[in-house]
């Protein structure tokens, strides 16, 4: 591998994924060894402890991790999405004799990884795309937690991998020959334009009592088995953590290796720069990530006087508009592009030129029926650097990707769910389609942004914060039907997450919605006036982001002395922390035509304006504290 352990952010480096994540402290290990500033041997000894840099499976925390793993099949997923952005990077800046970018993707996988589901969509896709820098090992060892294998996992993986489109290679005796290892991975090179698995045959808990069972996977040595293994590798029993001289010099020198390989690429890239300045520049913005000075400009606004979209739409609108002020931006749907509007119009498919469908400059990934893949390539595309990735699906079809989205959050990955049909809106598809609890389990995940947008406005807030917030993935939740614009939203509003857009004079009731329920609670305001009640009404596209705002502001928008209602065709969890009372859908939906649909749950002016009016008689003669203010 090519890395620099002094530099490891160098961008040409070589990049390693660990897929089976509990052998992580063979990454730590290494990456000791080779002299990365972290992990220190006080934190090789910390392996597993509270606050420590060597948790018990690689996050990327640290230096030389490229992406957080553990639940199995991500890795190998994420490895796919770190090939693609190396090849397409590779196509766009790539000149004569100038490979600025050229660099290979190591991972390891294991038995666990290829009995989940989300691995196969990955490498299935991998496949197809002729991801030639792609080198996974897969570690043979026929022993998961529950034992040998033989009890649940009897396939031939090779063939499967075949069948995708993979080149295979095998290795039958990984515990000793690691000559055959060297001269697989240099036939794995010669391949250009196939993935490559190699089959590694080993003994998991090699030299030790316990190899070759399962339990050696996860607990550590007895003592005088530890004692005995060093016995037989040569080492000292006596000595713990204790690394000869001799060791530390011998990795030094591949170490010394990668410094050179970098001052090398360095020259390479000046050199580039003067013959190309235009694309060295760019190259330079993306591999430092800064955005384009005054992308935001292309952000498309909107008044009460224009018709209504639907947010989906908006959002197609939105991607038109920029996607030639981002360059960085690229992304697709799963097998949903018509449903989900994630292509802009002359958009060129990421595809292996030979297929005719597109090429390897091409910024649309077809990802196919593979929701739960495409999350964890997603991860893998913004773990490489250089890009902004989005993947579209239906909103409810986000549970599929559940784990990744997960990983996103947790690993502050940088990637945005276009999220479409968002709701009952979608009518006919039934229950099965129609999102209920979607929303809650999402907006509950720390670190995630979640967007149900009410109008255009709103809609180009939820793409600004997403696109401007590096470290923080988000979630678009979009509509299929039409979303009026409405009087007093606009773009720097919706961008603190929650904001009035009807004010009322000592109110008798807030009302707080989202996405095509602030167009109903809107109306209800106006039946509401009929009756003799004053209501305000706050649009609050995003949770997360209203909680960054500060006390006084969010106490601006829901204060104190007034009862709180909120609406949102959604199950009602969460919304206790904004409102007094909720008016949502703790129920599967229905199928028929949208609008029935909604007036069989009663979210109709009338409907949220009835809630409203009991809400006012229930608080009546009450002390009423903002859900904001609480003690801690």
């Amino acid at each position: 591998m090519n890395f620099n352990p002094k530099n490891p952010a160098w961008f040409n480096r070589d990049r390693f994924i660990l897929s089976n994540g509990h052998g992580c402290m063979l990454q730590y290990a290494l990456l000791h060894l080779f002299g990365y500033e972290e992990p220190s041997m006080d934190d090789l000894k910390q392996f597993r402890q509270l606050h420590s840099k060597t948790p018990g499976h690689p996050e990327n925390i640290m230096p030389g991790i490229e992406t957080t793993t553990g639940p199995l099949g991500q890795g190998i997923s994420n490895a796919v999405g770190l090939a693609i952005a190396e090849q397409q990077l590779a196509a766009t800046f790539n000149k004569p004799n100038y490979n600025v970018v050229d660099n290979y993707i190591y991972t390891i996988f294991g038995d666990g990884c290829m009995m989940e589901g989300v691995a196969s969509e990955a490498c299935s896709l991998a496949g197809h795309l002729q991801l030639g820098k792609l080198i996974a090992f897969y570690d043979d060892n026929h022993i998961s937690i529950d034992g040998n294998i033989d009890c649940a996992f009897t396939e031939d993986v090779m063939k499967r991998l075949e069948a995708y489109g993979w080149h295979v290679l095998t290795v039958s005796d990984g515990d000793n020959d690691l000559d055959s290892i060297s001269k697989a991975i240099e036939e794995a090179k010669k391949v250009t334009d196939k993935p490559t698995c190699i089959k590694v045959t080993t003994t998991i808990g090699y030299g030790s009592k316990l190899a070759g069972t399962h339990t050696v996977h996860g607990a550590p040595l007895k003592p005088d088995d530890i004692e005995s293994v060093k016995k037989a590798f040569g080492f000292d029993p006596s000595k713990t953590f204790d690394v000869p001289q001799e060791v530390y010099d011998f990795y030094a020198e591949k170490a010394k290796e990668g410094e050179q390989k970098e001052a090398e690429w360095n020259q390479l890239l000046q050199n580039y720069t003067k013959e190309y300045p235009d694309l060295g520049g760019e190259l330079a913005r993306r591999i430092k990530g800064d955005l384009p000075a005054g992308w935001e400009k292309a952000l498309p606004t909107y008044s009460p006087s224009d018709d209504a979209v639907a947010s989906r739409k908006l959002s197609e609108i939105v991607l038109t508009k920029i996607h030639d002020a981002l360059p960085e931006l690229i992304g697709g749907s799963a097998d949903l592009t018509g449903s989900n509007l994630t292509r802009w119009k002359d958009a060129v498919d990421f595809q292996p030129p030979n297929t005719g469908l597109g090429d390897y400059t091409g910024r649309y990934i077809r990802f196919g029926v593979r929701e739960h893949g495409m999350g964890a390539i997603l991860n893998g595309i913004a773990a490489y650097g250089g890009f902004i990735p989005y993947g579209g699906t239906f909103l409810n079809f986000v549970s599929y990707a559940a784990g990744a989205v997960r990983l996103a959050a947790l690993s502050h990955h940088q990637v945005i769910w276009v999220a479409t049909h968002d709701s009952i809106g979608l009518g006919e598809d039934g229950p099965t389609h129609q999102p209920i609890e979607t929303l809650a389990h999402l907006r509950a995940i720390p670190n995630l942004q979640v967007w149900r947008p009410a109008d255009g406005n709103e809609a180009s807030a939820a793409y600004y914060q997403a696109i401007t917030s590096r470290h923080t993935p988000s979630v678009l939740a979009l509509s299929r039907q039409g979303l009026p614009q409405l009087e007093g939203s606009s773009i720097e509003k919706a961008r603190k997450g929650a904001y009035t857009l009807i004010a009322a004079d000592k109110p008798d009731v807030i009302i707080v919605s989202t996405g095509s329920e602030v167009g109903i609670s809107r109306d209800a305001v106006k039946v509401l006036a009929d009756k003799g009640i004053k209501a305000g009404l706050v649009s609050m596209p995003d949770w997360f982001t209203f909680n960054q705002q500060s006390q006084e502001y969010k106490l601006s928008v829901l204060p104190d002395n007034v009862p709180i209602l909120s609406v949102e065709v959604m199950a009602t969890s969460g919304w206790s922390a904004y409102s007094h009372e909720q008016f949502g859908i703790n129920q599967f939906g229905a199928s028929g035509p949208y609008k029935q649909v909604y007036e069989n749950f009663e979210f109709t002016p009338e409907g949220v304006a009835k809630r409203a009016a009991a809400t006012v008689e229930f608080y009546k003669g009450r002390v009423v504290r903002s859900p904001i203010n609480k003690a801690f």
